[in-house]
């Protein structure tokens, strides 16, 4: 419920920036905004995390979460909204999910354990989309049919739903009682990272295919201009993903029983490429939203893998840490990719940057094999007998 309240707001802020300046750029720009508090803010989200009750901490970010969508809300009831209270506002949230984010993940392992994490990891996948795909399509619904307020108004009282949930599990503190929150420890968690070329692969192939392969900032130009909608067909776009991902998550219960997990995630990149760039192509909507639907579900694959390999390739008391960078990862590179996406559109067209982007990822994948092979290489089952010893 939190989620789809969530996903609401992450549709209202670039149909209402783009609906005050008419810019794909500005819309673009919201990336920039949110970059670096996400980054920033992820980096230190994970030593606290491993620091202290994660649960509590999770506590808190939800409602200060809440009190920025209560705020974007108020902008959009006044007469005439600003602009700069919804760069900071999405800011402020920005940063807020990267102190929540590694916390969150960083819990599950403990609570299903090792053997059950992908099918763990897939579930998640699950909660994840029904939100991607409800919350776009719902949006556009509100914001048409009621107001943009209404949408920030029911993300504010989704938090509730967070909040239950939260109180109804027990305290998870980290193992050994958790690392001091400095940045010592914060450099430690990014000293683990270095030369283990494995983890570096999965975070990398992930920013390859968000920042040239993402073409959400363009959705408000495209649904609005080339497929000649509106609210409703810009919802549609922001949605497609999101219901290709669900799709795809219902049918991961074979993920348990891959052992190339690695290369899996290679795929499943080269497929989100793909797709992406074709969509650029095609001027039927129902095409374009079937190709957006492929690549969310090779995108779920790709996460799910993603995910596997890094929570258990590392120790409980580093799962914070190396879940914000991780977080930052996932989060921070479609902010980036709506900003080149949004760049590149300004000098040539929407669609140029939906095709050019999509060609990047795949040139990307190809690229980025030739420096980290392991990826390609990597056996869950051998990595499991090795833990296991």
């Amino acid at each position: 419920m939190s989620y789809l309240g969530r996903q609401l707001t992450v549709v209202a802020i670039p149909f209402q920036v783009f609906t005050i300046t008419g810019s794909s750029l500005a819309v673009g720009m919201i990336g920039l905004a949110t970059v670096v508090p996400l980054v920033t803010l992820s980096l230190a989200g994970g030593a606290i995390a491993d620091a202290v009750d994660r649960r509590k901490l999770l506590l808190v970010t939800q409602l200060l979460s809440a009190a920025t969508s209560a705020g974007l809300a108020l902008n959009a009831m006044s007469s005439s909204p600003r602009l700069w209270p919804i760069y900071v506002l999405a800011a402020l949230s920005a940063g807020l999910a990267g102190v929540d984010l590694p916390a969150r993940n960083a819990m599950i392992p403990n609570l299903v354990g090792r053997e059950l994490y992908p099918s763990a990891a897939a579930l998640g996948q699950i909660q994840f989309q029904i939100g991607q795909v409800a919350g776009p399509a719902l949006a556009g619904l509100i914001i048409s049919q009621v107001s943009l307020a209404a949408a920030y108004w029911i993300d504010v009282a989704s938090f509730a739903a967070a909040v239950i949930a939260l109180l109804l599990i027990a305290p998870q503190p980290p193992e050994g009682g958790g690392t001091r929150a400095s940045l010592s420890s914060i450099a430690e968690g990014l000293r683990y990272v270095k030369g283990r070329k494995l983890l570096v692969g999965t975070f990398l192939i992930d920013i390859d295919a968000m920042v040239f392969g993402m073409p959400r900032a363009l959705f408000p130009a495209l649904g609005t201009g080339f497929f000649g909608g509106g609210a409703g067909t810009v919802g549609l776009l922001y949605a497609a993903p999101g219901a290709g991902a669900l799709i795809g998550a219902l049918f991961t219960g074979w993920v348990g029983g891959v052992r190339r997990q690695g290369r899996a995630v290679i795929i499943a990149v080269v497929v989100w490429g793909a797709a992406i760039a074709t969509f650029g192509l095609v001027p039927w909507l129902p095409l374009g939203l079937f190709l957006l639907a492929l690549a969310g579900a090779a995108d779920v694959v790709s996460a799910v893998f993603r995910n596997t390999i890094l929570q258990l390739s590392v120790p409980d008391g580093l799962r914070g840490r190396l879940s914000s960078v991780h977080i930052a990862v996932v989060t921070g590179g479609p902010q980036l990719g709506d900003a080149e996406a949004g760049a590149v559109a300004a000098l040539t067209s929407p669609r140029f940057s939906v095709v050019s982007g999509g060609v990047a990822c795949i040139l990307g994948v190809a690229a980025l094999l030739r420096w980290a092979p392991d990826l390609a290489r990597y056996d869950a089952v051998a990595e499991t007998r090795r833990s296991d010893g």
